[in-house]
């Protein structure tokens, strides 16, 4: 048999006002934003606990929300929920951070590791508490569409095909899987030979046990370990974009060989050390973000824009501070799609850093309160009214400009040692 040709009718199971497929962080951002204000929310997750990379992923940190000199930059929910994770799980914070922003200059920066399955939970609880439906095991398969606009979506779980109606759909898959499926232009990324796992010891138990601190027992165990920039990337191992199942196994059967490899090596320590946790999913940070009405680059560094969304800072580089405008999230030809976090619309390093947890929940949070914005005033997602998307996430305590005195005098942007202009449009 070549091919096979597949039909079937489909009831509507229910009508939604919002469906955001991808249970990330940026998705739960979407979806809480999206209810808070009243709208009838689904949030499809592949999965059995929110969070995505920063949970399932094992990329449990917040990394900074600071420029480097003791000046906070990202507020919002991506502040209440780095909060709120360390209320019930281990606290990693910084001591001049504990209680806010310091007074005194600091270049400490803000960030926190969690637990990050103690923090899955609460953003269940967060959920729950606007009104969010939540279907877990369950997959954003096809987006029914209507000529250009999206009026659904197809899911797959254990209950089989099913349809969900919608207004306005937010896809947060971290793939584009669902935009993609549309056949909205997407920028297709790499990913480096990175995995990790973390792992228990004894030692590491006798370390916790003598500082009262549970966050000591962990230790890490990787199987690729290429950094961030693609130093030392094996010249036999691919560059994966992870939208291929071909791909995708390819990288997990590398890199979980040579995690066991590892410990075959170290097999006289047996009794001493184990797996903890492994990633549930590939830990792919780029694969697929949209062409966006707006793309971020290195070269939106230290500028203002009329439509911005948010201010967000550059995690591994000091000073470095951006606003990520609107059309980063939208198209203007595609009237009902949004997106945000990992797919959000950048390039080279400027997707590396609005990819990261603080500015994904940013955007998610962005998405979900244009969504409500947009059904409110009944127009497409990209004629939503700026200044009155900007004065709802500046109710939620968003940064929408950075302050100018922030900006320092030499506005060089150096990434890795290399000047923006050397590294514009790609990846390292």
């Amino acid at each position: 048999m070549e091919s096979y040709i597949f039909t079937k009718k489909l009831d509507v199971k229910k009508k939604y006002d919002v469906i955001v497929c991808g249970g990330g962080v940026a998705g739960a951002a979407a979806a809480y934003s999206a209810a808070k204000r009243g709208s009838s929310v689904l949030l499809l997750e592949k999965t059995t606990i929110l969070g995505g990379l920063a949970t399932t992923g094992l990329i449990n940190l917040f990394v900074p929300m600071c420029n480097g000199r003791g000046k906070q930059i990202i507020f919002g929910l991506a502040e209440k929920w780095l909060r709120d994770s360390a209320l019930y799980g281990y606290d990693t914070i910084p001591e001049p951070w504990k209680n806010g922003e310091p007074a005194e200059y600091t270049e400490v920066r803000y960030v926190q590791r969690y637990s990050p399955y103690i923090f899955a939970y609460q953003l269940a609880s967060d959920m729950v508490s606007v009104g969010v439906d939540i279907l877990f095991d369950c997959i954003g398969v096809e987006p029914v569409l209507d000529g250009d606009r999206c009026c659904g979506v197809v899911t797959e779980s254990k209950s089989g095909l099913e349809l969900y109606e919608c207004k306005v759909l937010i896809d947060t898959t971290g793939d584009a899987d669902l935009l993609r499926a549309a056949g909205v232009p997407i920028r297709k990324g790499e990913n480096f030979f990175t995995y990790c796992t973390k792992m228990i010891t004894l030692d590491g138990c006798k370390t916790a046990l003598e500082a009262r601190d549970i966050a000591k027992l962990y230790s890490g165990l990787s199987g690729g370990g290429i950094n961030l920039y693609g130093d030392g990337q094996p010249s036999d191992v691919p560059r994966w974009s992870g939208l291929s199942v071909d791909e995708v196994n390819d990288y997990l059967l590398r890199n979980q060989l040579i995690v066991l490899d590892k410990l075959k090596a170290s097999a006289d320590k047996r009794r001493e050390r184990d797996i903890a946790m492994i990633p549930t999913m590939p830990q792919f940070r780029t694969t697929a973000c949209i062409v966006g009405d707006s793309t971020l680059t290195v070269h939106d560094a230290y500028k203002h824009y009329d439509d911005s969304i948010c201010a967000i800072n550059d995690f591994d580089h000091r000073d470095h501070l951006f606003e990520v405008r609107y059309g980063t999230l939208c198209r203007r030809d595609v009237p009902n799609i949004l997106t945000a976090g990992r797919s959000a619309s950048a390039t080279g390093y400027g997707w590396d850093v609005l990819r990261v947890i603080p500015p994904a929940i940013l955007t998610g949070q962005a998405a979900g309160e244009a969504a409500s914005l947009a059904i409110e005033k009944k127009v497409d997602v990209a004629a939503v009214p700026i200044r009155e998307l900007q004065s709802r996430l500046e109710s939620a305590n968003v940064m929408i400009r950075f302050p100018d005195e922030y900006v320092p005098e030499d506005k060089s942007v150096i990434i890795h040692g290399k000047n923006a202009a050397e590294i514009d449009g790609g990846h390292f």
